[in-house]
């Protein structure tokens, strides 16, 4: 059984809430932009493992560092992530085809901001996109998602809120 963090948007911002949530996860995946090297490599000391794609927003160093898509399996599941990728109905440009030719049992996107956990019967994948973490666009509420893993299947997805408050004073960017 594993637990996976995912997160996307984060467009240099850091919440201290990421390690809150993630600290029992056994991975963690960034869906995209974001935003700085300084992001990536604290979420990096939180789990044994990190897995990246980068965002349109994203700069020369962590293009470098990262693919556009990962195609992957863990704990039997087998996964594509990407940045822009849509959901269900609205697919971006290429995506039906390559989630049709993987087979993948789950999709992890960003870009959008908006979160979404919904399957797509027509393919049989669970399509997540965590929502933004991060300050820059228009969400109302940042979020995160974490999904149980066992046995090749998905067995429970969680959706945080990451809301503001006095207990809960705004993060920082980094540069």
């Amino acid at each position: 059984m594993k637990k996976i963090g995912i997160i996307s948007d984060t467009h240099s911002y850091w919440d201290d809430r990421y390690v809150q949530y993630f600290k029992d996860c056994d991975e963690i995946w960034h869906a995209g932009d974001i935003g700085s090297e300084a992001v990536i490599d604290r979420l990096a000391t939180i789990t044994p493992v990190l897995r990246a794609v980068y965002g349109n927003a994203d700069g020369g160093n962590l293009r470098l560092r990262f693919k556009d898509t990962e195609i992957f399996e863990t704990e039997g599941v087998k996964v594509v992530m990407t940045h822009i990728g849509g959901y269900p109905g609205k697919y971006a440009p290429g995506i039906r085809s390559r989630l049709q030719l993987s087979q993948p049992q789950v999709f992890v996107c960003g870009h959008s901001h908006i979160l979404k956990i919904m399957p797509d019967r027509s393919l049989d994948v669970l399509v997540v996109n965590p929502g933004a973490a991060g300050r820059q666009g228009w969400q109302v509420v940042r979020t995160l998602v974490t999904l149980t893993l066992d046995g090749g299947r998905v067995t429970h997805a969680q959706v945080i809120e990451l809301a503001d408050d006095k207990r809960h004073p705004q993060g920082q960017v980094l540069a």
